[in-house]
């Protein structure tokens, strides 16, 4: 099973796929602009998203 975990205590592996400038998510790679999961999970907060706002990374921990 793969580590999630980045800002807390483990090495971050940056995914250059995944840009991120949540510096206060446990999976924020500190040096970089970039997510350290593989995948991450979008959702919407409505039943329907109509802007941006309207969707969240579900992978988000609070570091």
């Amino acid at each position: 099973m793969a580590k999630n975990c980045t800002n807390d205590g483990c090495e971050c592996t940056p995914n250059s796929a995944i840009r991120c400038t949540v510096t206060n998510c446990a999976h924020h790679c500190q040096d970089t602009s970039m997510c350290g999961l593989n995948i991450i999970q979008v959702g919407k907060k409505d039943q329907v998203s109509s802007a941006n706002q309207c969707t969240d990374c579900q992978n988000f921990r609070q570091m």
